[in-house]
């Protein structure tokens, strides 16, 4: 079964099609790489859901299982 954080991150990458898993917000990005990613996306047009990984230790840990740790989802 699977937890309550691994469902909320499927629940959003199925309901958006592109999400970032980032520190901050789009309007306030708090990492140089969050603040790149928002502004490729911007500049392209690219309409995505940010999502403050900093606000939720559980959601922080959650996304960390990648090998990266940084989180870009796109269904496009």
């Amino acid at each position: 079964m699977k937890d309550a954080v691994q469902a909320h991150i499927e629940r959003e990458i199925n309901e958006h099609d592109v999400v970032l898993f980032m520190k901050g917000t789009p309007v306030f990005p708090q990492c140089g790489f969050s603040a790149v990613v928002v502004q490729v996306l911007s500049h392209l047009g690219v309409k995505f859901k940010g999502i403050d990984v900093l606000s939720d230790p559980e959601l922080r840990w959650g996304s960390k299982r990648s090998p990266t740790g940084r989180q870009f989802h796109s269904s496009m």
